[in-house]
């Protein structure tokens, strides 16, 4: 499927979103209109036991717009991917579902978000999470290694979609769940290009 976005179109898209993700990282609830933090979390009806189970620190970092765990169970032992894990929190989570014998990883393309996230972790006494500079439209894992990928409200960003789905795909187990909660378009798709690109990441 073609993107119909030139090699600047990509850089203009994907430096406006580091940019302004790299400013959510410090303060999510300054850039939302919607609930970011423990009000987020509690609205979007996240597990209470899991929320008080986190610290404040790591509570005040969550900015997604669903609640991915709502589409299904993750099991004990399961291995996760959170693609666009931002501060970390639904990967944090995650590794509370899966326990000590499963393992997280969690990609973002934004330095700052991860290092919100490394000083997330820290916080916790996690020992099967792992965070990594990666895109996933070049997901850098064998065939068949996660038994689930979650991912929250990211998939709206990235530019190539058709390439992340199919990378998101080819690292799924047999029988494994993507689920996702993300943003879509209500209205109608604005026809000049450039403007649909200057209004990507907003």
């Amino acid at each position: 499927m073609e993107t119909g976005l030139s090699a600047e179109d990509r850089k203009r898209i994907e430096q406006s979103v580091r940019q302004k993700y790299a400013r959510v990282s410090e303060s999510p609830d300054r850039f939302f209109t919607y609930p970011t933090g423990r009000a987020g979390l509690e609205a979007l009806k996240y597990d209470s036991k899991m929320i008080e189970s986190l610290p404040e620190a790591v509570i005040s970092s969550y900015c997604g717009v669903g609640n991915p765990f709502s589409l299904g169970p993750i099991r004990e032992g399961e291995a996760i991917l959170d693609i666009g894990c931002g501060g970390g929190v639904d990967t944090l989570i995650a590794a509370m579902m899966v326990g000590p014998t499963g393992r997280v990883v969690g990609i973002d393309t934004v330095p700052e978000m991860l290092e919100r996230a490394e000083r997330n972790l820290q916080g916790t006494t996690f020992e099967n999470v792992m965070f990594q500079e990666v895109s996933s439209e070049a997901l850098p894992f064998p065939d068949e290694s996660f038994d689930v990928v979650i991912s929250n409200g990211v998939f709206n960003l990235i530019p190539d979609k058709g390439r992340a789905l199919r990378e998101t795909i080819r690292v799924l187990k047999p029988n494994g769940r993507l689920m996702i909660a993300d943003q879509v378009l209500t209205g109608e798709l604005q026809e000049d290009p450039k403007k649909r690109i200057e209004s990507w990441f907003r």
